[in-house]
This record gives C-alpha cells, sequence and structure tokens, in this order.
C-alpha cells in the first residue's frame, strides 16, 4: 500500500507527522502525545501558572490523558458526565466539576455515589435554578450530605444556554445551596465570546467581570465563597487572576482545524487527527472512508475537515473530496474541525508515545 500523508495545508498546519503503521485499521483515531504535552505548557504559560486550570475533559475523554495531566501538576477538572467524572477520579484527579447543572434523579445518586466512593477528593455540581436545589435536596437524606460535596451557582453571562442571571437576586440561590450543604463558588461558562479579534475578545470578557464582581463581593459579605470558575478556549487567557480562580478550557488538549486558524497566538499544536484512506477515485475526486461517523459530525458537511476544497459529498462511511494527487491506496491525515466531538466517536486512539512508538490506548468514546 502506498503511504502518503497529506501536505500541510491541509491537515497539520504546523509540522509534518509521522505516519501511523501500515496495519492501522482506517477510519482511525490518531494521537500524538507530544503535543499535547506542549499544548498544557503553552495553555499554562498563557494562564498564569498550572494550579490555575481547571481543564474541562470532554474533548478527549481519555482517562491516560487526565493520568498525565495529574503527573504534569493539574489537580482540578470540569467534566460533563457521571461517566467522566467516574474516569477523571480514577485517573488520580483530587477534583472534579460536574458542569452540568441535571436534575435527572439517577444522574444526581450517581454523582452523590462517587463522592462517597471517594471521600479524599473534591467533588462539586452545578446548579441554576430552585428546582436544582430541590432536586439535590430530595436526592440527599437530611444529615447524609457528603463532606466533599460542593455546590457551585452557574451563572448565564449571555450564552443562553444554562445559568442563572448574574443579578442580585441569585445570591439567594447561593444562599440555599449554603444551607442545604455546601456552597462551593460561582462559574461562568462565557461560550458566546469566540471572536477571532483577540482585543474584542478582551473587551468583552472585561465587561462580564465588571457584572461579576458585585455578586461575588455580595457573596462573600454574606459569608459564601468567593471561587470562580471561567472562561473557555476563546478567553481563559483573558479572565483577571484577581477574580477568576481557575479558567476551564477545554479543546487545547487536541487543538482542531477551527483553534489552529482562529487562535494563533496561543501556539497550540493539532494532535488528534483522523487516519484514512483512499477507497475509490471518480475523475478529480476521491473516496475516503471516514464519513459522518468518523470526523466532526456537528459540523457543516463542507468543513469538517481542513481541506483544500470545501467537502463534496459525505454520508455515513464515505467522504468525496478533490483528489489533490491522492490515488486509491493512499492515506491521509484528517484534522478535524472539531476535535470534541470526533474523539466521542471512538473508543481506542493510535497514540504516538513520548518515545516514538505507537500505542493502542482506551478512551470513554460515547460512553455517557
Amino acid at each position: 500500500m502506498i503511504t502518503t500523508l497529506s501536505s500541510s495545508h491541509r491537515a497539520d498546519a504546523l509540522e509534518q507527522r509521522d505516519c501511523p503503521p501500515a496495519s492501522a485499521a482506517t477510519p482511525c483515531f490518531v494521537v500524538f502525545e507530544g503535543a499535547v504535552l506542549h499544548n498544557l505548557r503553552m495553555t499554562a504559560d498563557r494562564c498564569g501558572g498550572i494550579g490555575r486550570l481547571m481543564p474541562h475533559v470532554k474533548t478527549h475523554r481519555a482517562g491516560w490523558i487526565v493520568s498525565r495531566l495529574v503527573e504534569e501538576g493539574v489537580a482540578a477538572f470540569k467534566v460533563a458526565t457521571v461517566a467522566e467524572a467516574s474516569m477523571v477520579l480514577a485517573a488520580g484527579a483530587s477534583r472534579v466539576l460536574w458542569a452540568y447543572p441535571t436534575v435527572n434523579a439517577r444522574h444526581l445518586a450517581s454523582f452523590l455515589g462517587l463522592a462517597r466512593q471517594h471521600p479524599q477528593a473534591s467533588l462539586g455540581a452545578l446548579v441554576d435554578s430552585r428546582q436544582g436545589l430541590d432536586a439535590w435536596r430530595s436526592a440527599v437524606q437530611p444529615g447524609f450530605w457528603p463532606d466533599n460535596l460542593h455546590l457551585h451557582i452557574d451563572l448565564d453571562p449571555g450564552l443562553g444556554r444554562t445559568g442563572a442571571p448574574i443579578e442580585a437576586e441569585t445570591l439567594e440561590l447561593a444562599l440555599g445551596a449554603h444551607e442545604l450543604g455546601s456552597f462551593g463558588g460561582w462559574h461562568v461558562y462565557d461560550g458566546h465570546i469566540h471572536d477571532r479579534d483577540i482585543k474584542l475578545r478582551r473587551s468583552q470578557v472585561a465587561a462580564l467581570a465588571d457584572r461579576l464582581r458585585p455578586l461575588v463581593a455580595r457573596g462573600a459579605a454574606a459569608g459564601l465563597a468567593s471561587e470562580v470558575i471561567a472562561g473557555t478556549s476563546y478567553s481563559f487567557d483573558l479572565w483577571p487572576g484577581d477574580l477568576a480562580t481557575y479558567v476551564g478550557p477545554g479543546s487545547w488538549a487536541y487543538s482542531s482545524s477551527q483553534h489552529d486558524a482562529d487562535l494563533p497566538h496561543l501556539q497550540w499544536k493539532p494532535a488528534a487527527f483522523v487516519l484514512a484512506t483512499v477507497i475509490s477515485r471518480h475523475g478529480s475526486r476521491i473516496t475516503l472512508d471516514a464519513g459522518s461517523k468518523a470526523i466532526a459530525p456537528d459540523k457543516p458537511m463542507a468543513d469538517r475537515f481542513r481541506w483544500d476544497s470545501p467537502i463534496v459529498l459525505m454520508n455515513e462511511e464515505h467522504v468525496v473530496v478533490d483528489a489533490g494527487g491522492l490515488d486509491v491506496g493512499d492515506r491521509v491525515m484528517l484534522l478535524p474541525r472539531h476535535a470534541c466531538t470526533t474523539a466521542y466517536l471512538y473508543s481506542e486512539a493510535l497514540v504516538r508515545t513520548e518515545g516514538g512508538g505507537w500505542e493502542i490506548r482506551e478512551q470513554l468514546g460515547s460512553t455517557r
């Protein structure tokens, strides 16, 4: 089989990658461990130190990455599901924030179980409504609230997805959490701030911080914790350190076609790819074996991975693109537009290790 890596403008924008062994089945999720660790260093440098990071694991959902980050000094992690929380704790993390304000009784019971199974770890959960408080009240018997479980109030900074208003009346919600068990602080996910212009992003974060300060101050005056967990990949390096105790970017681990283009100042290296094989050629176009079940299914079809031209056709198991000199049997590394939803499609990754070898490593994939 002819082995061909795509040119740098089609896949990895930073450096040529070693090609996985010919025995690898395609489509295959490929991760470069050295690039992940490089991205960790760049991210820590930009936010003021590794101790300020509370990275979200939804991008990779890989226990081996969590273990490696713990070795590097990362202590706290954000998760979206109970399965991710279990993975993080099993990997040795001392703190986890379940950044998802659910009221589902089964999920609450599962998370409570984790708190009791890991008494030496600190677990946090989000609440953004009176109904959310009531759900937790129903889940925990009076007098049996775990000492290591804390409730954080999720605030809506303008995204309009989850979160209570950044208004004085939200203090009552925090006081309710304090009375119920233990109020841990405030959570702000500013996912609506994603402009390429860093000056605009900086001004937007500054304005948001100014809105948030009075609420945090009122809470502190009432004896509540003033910890703030804020930020995304587009804003984590812009939050003032005197307000945001932790910042929680997620996409830094793998970067992506989108972040590579939008956030060059962060100097992240693309670390996750999908290895695909050319299985057919029709004139100036080729068909790869990486369809919508293999890469970035949440993005518009024409832009699900980096290529010289828009994607022509994508179905579940096939994608048609302009050939660009490739032929049947050639292999190509595809850089996803969205790494998070790509990793979700695979229960294992082919990892290029720091030592230069190749290993198959497990990850959660679609397990929730």
